[in-house]
């Protein structure tokens, strides 16, 4: 997997129900290395801390693999790498394949995947269509985020290499499906609840459907 885009949101003014807000959804491509601190990124915009930033939300991942799925969608649009909010763009990532606690070096960053992106209104104000979040729920390649364990840069062209794989078979695609489920899989809602690198919010929401 290899990082083909690094990129940074500025406070951007929106108005959502007749109320003026800010986002950092729109992100756009920069040339100097992003430093991925606990918490979040440097020089990053993060509007809402209460559902972005954090340490289980400190950095979002995209992979470039989806744009040319939802260019076809979006054919009108200003399209650039961070259109889906991405810190980092990355090439080779598969939301099927990648599991939940697995470490990676990115860069001089060593990071853990906790938890995909769960799409809201922002994402439908930055595709100018709220139609996106169900059609982004329905297409299930939603992106990490990850936990950082060493604080580090990451550059456009690092790779992401597998540090330690994570002892769960749980997915990213696979948590990602159990959240939006109306019937959820035994066997996936035992594997979240069990897995300490998801949020202890998550894992307590999570327990009360076994």
């Amino acid at each position: 997997m290899k990082v083909i885009s690094t990129n940074i949101g500025h406070p951007t003014p929106i108005v959502w129900n007749g109320k003026q807000t800010t986002t950092g959804i729109f992100k756009s491509p920069v040339d100097e290395p992003l430093l991925l601190e606990t918490e979040s990124v440097a020089k990053d915009t993060i509007a809402d801390r209460k559902v972005h930033g954090g340490v289980f939300k400190a950095c979002y991942l995209f992979s470039a693999d989806h744009y040319p799925y939802w260019k076809e969608k979006y054919p009108d649009l200003d399209w650039n790498w961070g259109m889906f909010g991405e810190n980092l763009t990355v090439e080779g990532l598969n939301e099927s394949k990648i599991k939940i606690g697995s470490i990676y070096r990115l860069g001089s960053a060593l990071v853990q995947v906790t938890q995909p992106r769960e799409p809201c209104f922002k994402l439908g104000i930055r595709f100018d269509s709220q139609n996106i979040l169900k059609e982004f729920i329905d297409y299930g390649f939603p992106g990490t985020y990850v936990r950082i364990l060493e604080v580090g840069k990451v550059s456009k062209g690092d790779m992401m290499e597998l540090v330690e794989e994570s002892n769960s078979p749980l997915t990213t695609q696979a948590f990602y499906k159990l959240l939006f489920s109306r019937d959820k899989n035994p066997e996936h809602l035992k594997l979240a609840v069990e897995n300490d690198a998801l949020p202890p919010g998550k894992r307590e929401h999570l327990q009360k459907f076994l």
